[in-house]
């Protein structure tokens, strides 16, 4: 009893026919991938991750191999019509066949999700749980708070990710979805729309949110890297740096320290030249002045042209408004 390794091990060394239909040990693709499922289930209540993603994968090539997928839900009139033309019984074995395999689906991603999320690859699992909050759109056989949970989660590993464009575009999916203001009703999730629209427009992360995000977090989320800081510390950091440089020209390093409110300045001017050598910021360091000096990327720069462009353009107006005014 709860010897989940051992039963892992078990399920591991059943046979499994592939080929030979008329062999006892004979298992369709379905019946082969819910055992390696099943497999990963059992490790990932040990911790094991390492053998709980080796049988994950195993599961996923035959899922890849054998063309399973989601298959969207047909509106009730679409059904009804359908069953004037087939036979009952063809139906209800169609429709059982299609919600075993919806639910071997699920639980292979829910699976997978967990895998990556604990093994710290956040951005691919940020993916998964967003395809799993989803869910929705293909079978109602999951709660609506079980998909809020998932969306919840799909924020916190997109918010743990290292900075990048696909990081950026997960943000963007999970902003626009119209279900996020309810994740403020979750006890767990309460901080997550706040810190996640921050993170989508380059806003500043404030330190009372990161910490109230950071207390909602799993211990291997809090895990302290070699600099220091926490996975959550670094990130935020990284992002706060960036929403910085649209603010600023130059900073002194202790000034940014407390406009960070999470490090000093010395630290501070270690992840800038990090974020500056690795690309992710543009920008030189003084360092006999101890001050950081953003540069505009072109983008920037165009950008900040528009932007008079259209200033000027609207104060014109507002003058030949007011002159008209004036004049009658």
């Amino acid at each position: 009893e709860d010897d989940y390794s051992t039963a892992a091990r078990i399920l591991s060394g059943v046979r499994m026919e592939t080929t030979d239909t008329s062999s006892v040990y004979y298992m369709s693709p379905i019946e082969r991938c819910d055992v390696f499922v099943k497999v990963a289930e059992c490790y990932l209540e040990e911790d094991l991750t390492v053998e709980a993603e080796g049988a994950v994968t195993k599961a996923g090539t035959i899922i890849e191999n054998s063309g399973i997928t989601f298959v969207k839900n047909e509106d009730d009139d679409d059904n009804n019509n359908n069953d004037d033309d087939d036979d009952d019984g063809y139906n209800n074995k169609k429709n059982k066949t299609d919600e075993q395999t919806m639910t071997l689906l699920l639980r292979y991603k829910s699976t997978y999700a967990r895998i990556l999320d604990a093994n710290r690859k956040f951005l691919p699992a940020a993916t998964k749980y967003h395809d799993l909050s989803t869910a929705y759109l293909y079978t109602d056989a999951i709660e609506e708070d079980d998909l809020l949970v998932m969306l919840g989660k799909a924020i916190t590993c997109a918010i743990l990710s290292p900075n990048s464009a696909q990081r950026q575009r997960v943000l963007g999916l999970v902003y626009k979805d119209e279900r996020l203001q309810q994740l403020d009703s979750i006890p767990q999730f309460q901080s997550h729309s706040s810190v996640l629209t921050k993170m989508y427009l380059n806003r500043i992360v404030q330190k009372q949110e990161l910490e109230q995000f950071e207390s909602s977090l799993a211990d291997h989320q809090k895990a302290i890297m070699a600099d220091g800081l926490t996975i959550v510390e670094r990130g935020v950091l990284e992002h706060n740096m960036v929403a910085v440089s649209h603010l600023y020209t130059s900073i002194y390093f202790s000034q940014l320290g407390d406009l960070l409110g999470v490090i000093d300045g010395e630290k501070a001017e270690k992840v800038a030249a990090k974020m500056i050598t690795d690309g992710s910021l543009t920008g030189s360091i003084d360092e006999m002045e101890g001050l950081l000096y953003f540069h505009p990327s072109a983008t920037d720069e165009s950008s900040l042209l528009r932007w008079d462009e259209t200033i000027t353009t609207f104060c014109g107006q507002l003058n030949k408004v007011t002159d008209a005014v004036r004049a009658s």
